[in-house]
């Protein structure tokens, strides 16, 4: 008895020491809500447990990290459509281990060729609407998915969507989180035509726990199976698309939907302290975190401290700084020539960083003089490939138009263009808009490191620095870097021609010091308190000393992150 007591009394002094150094986890880590995954053979990390199952059970069949990615976007097409499907675009990353080379996709699709500015103007509209027909494009999902196969898969597509069709047709239970979202996206779009009938139940919204069946999208994805990627945009589902679509007054066709093509990408990198940071060029926002990057590695950041008023202005001004160039020139290369190398440069980073008054939080800012809701996943296998994607439909479950029988929602990624005459991203028929999905990647010294991404509109480029800071300034391991409490900066200039001109707001989660806050309104910055747009994170890093594989994934969602 007497060791039992004095057991909980050195337990209970083990915590108190803990507690009163400021940790809240027995480890000594302050900020992870759980330890990471890790794993030799294979790893994955996505927003749903069951999509990370798939991957999982896919990698174990022998098909590879490509492979299982496909699996598990597949799979969250169906159980997190909140975020995902196959009426969004994609984009990628993969290193192909057998090359020692980073690959990058581009699976955004364009605007409808029918559609022309002239129909907003005779509309009396002065921007594109968030909903209905007017925003949707050309959705790219499943051309990217075929494109990431044809060049690295070894499983039959049809292996890579069984999963998910079963689960479409004998149902899942809806998770917590998924209803909540569910419901807040059928408050927007539910009056569309076709969405009821896709995703009530019995005429009422899934609540949690409730089995979810969609036989239209498990016809949709044997379709898909069997008849490869013409299936969607030659065949049927591109039929029952264009028909629908002129049934409710909009423009995306058969003709865009047959002509549709993804594109294979350079991803370019910034250097951070070592390690190489890859995102994907434009028409996609990635290049802003390496903006960002840019200026930050100028500061002694790990000198500041997380928590401290000098790191949370110094990372909001950069912030503000490399979002005016988003905002300027960030547009579909295609109708543009955007100055990426110039934007990422080293010697540009340092002309922004003047700017920058440490004391004084701007209230606007000008962008560089120049002369010439979402799904992110991450898997890696045994051979040491490795795929960063992200893919989404836009605002949640997107547009509303929801095509009969089809199982799925379109896009409505379109409402990102601008209607400012002469703008870099101004709408122009069969343009791809500017894009906020973004996966990442790192290296060092030419090998792979990290495979990560933060979805969340434009909470990601903020978010991939920070982690990146989180991870080399502040050495924090991968689930605490994704679990420390992050900061947001809203109210920039945007690429739809928003303007900043009172400098926008800070939004802080819990964990940052009431004395550092009142620091930054004394430096100028305005607070506002927000909830649930932080973005939600996933990753995997190699150890190449030890040989095995680290996972991490989102405590604010529903992440799983688990291997084998």
């Amino acid at each position: 008895m007497l060791f039992r007591v004095c057991l909980v009394v050195s337990v209970f002094f083990l915590f108190v020491s803990h507690f009163a150094n400021g940790y809240d986890r027995i480890t000594g880590k302050p900020f992870a809500s759980r330890s990471e995954v890790i794993a030799q053979n294979g790893m994955v990390a996505t927003s749903q447990p069951l999509a990370t199952q798939v991957a999982l059970d896919i990698l174990k069949q022998g098909g590879n990290a490509i492979d299982a990615a496909i699996a598990a976007n597949a799979m969250l097409g169906l159980v997190e459509p909140t975020g995902s499907g196959v009426g969004g675009d994609l984009f990628a990353m993969v290193w192909y281990a057998e090359e020692n080379k980073l690959y990058g996709l581009n699976a955004s699709g364009r605007s409808p060729r029918q559609l022309t500015a002239d129909v907003f103007t005779e509309k009396g509209l002065t921007q594109i609407p968030k909903f209905g027909p007017l925003p949707v494009s050309v959705p790219g999902a499943v051309d990217g998915w075929f494109e990431l196969h044809n060049k690295f898969g070894t499983l039959p597509m049809s292996t890579l969507l069984t999963p998910a069709i079963r689960y479409a047709r004998n149902g899942f239970p809806v998770s917590e989180l998924i209803a909540y979202y569910w419901q807040v996206n059928a408050e927007r779009i539910g009056h569309y035509e076709g969405f009821a009938e896709t995703f009530l139940i019995n005429g009422k919204l899934p609540q949690k726990g409730d089995i979810f069946k969609n036989p239209g999208l498990a016809v949709t994805y044997e379709k898909i199976a069997t008849g490869g990627r013409d299936a969607f945009y030659k065949g049927d589902i591109a039929r029952i698309i264009d028909a629908y679509m002129k049934s409710q007054g909009g423009y995306l066709s058969y003709q865009d939907l047959s002509s549709h093509t993804s594109e294979w990408v350079e991803p370019v990198s910034a250097n951070y302290r070592g390690y190489d940071v890859w995102e994907l060029p434009p028409n996609g926002q990635g290049i802003a975190a390496l903006q960002i990057l840019n200026i930050l590695e100028r500061y002694d950041i790990e000198g500041m401290g997380f928590d401290s008023a000098d790191y949370i202005h110094t990372f909001v001004e950069a912030k503000k700084l490399a979002f005016e160039d988003r905002a300027k020139f960030y547009a579909d290369p295609e109708f543009n020539a955007i100055p990426v190398d110039w934007l990422i440069s080293k010697d540009y980073a340092r002309e922004r960083q003047a700017l920058i008054d440490n004391e004084k939080a701007a209230t606007r800012v000008d962008a560089g003089r120049y002369e010439g809701d979402t799904v992110y996943l991450t898997v890696a296998d045994k051979e040491g490939n490795m795929v960063s994607l992200i893919q989404s439909n836009y605002r949640g479950m997107g547009s509303g138009m929801t095509p009969p029988g089809l199982g799925f929602v379109l896009q409505n990624r379109g409402e990102l263009f601008t209607l400012e005459k002469g703008h870099f991203n101004e709408f122009r028929p069969g343009k791809r808009p500017f894009h906020t999905i973004i996966p990442a990647f790192v290296t060092r010294n030419g090998e792979p490191i990290l495979s990560f991404g933060v979805m969340g509109g434009g909470t990601q480029p903020q978010m991939h620095a920070q982690i990146i800071v989180n991870l080399l300034d502040f050495g924090m391991n991968l689930q605490e870097a994704g679990d420390a409490p992050r900061i947001l900066h809203s109210g920039s200039s945007s690429p739809t021609g928003a303007l900043m001109r009172d400098g926008g707001y800070v939004s802080l989660e819990s964990g940052f010091s009431e004395e550092v806050q009142r620091e930054l309104m004394k430096r100028g910055h305005t607070l506002q308190r927000e909830v649930g747009v932080f973005g939600g994170y996933q990753a995997i890093a190699w150890d190449k000393q030890k040989k095995v594989y680290i996972g991490a994934s989102e405590s604010r969602k529903d992440g799983q992150a688990a291997g084998y």
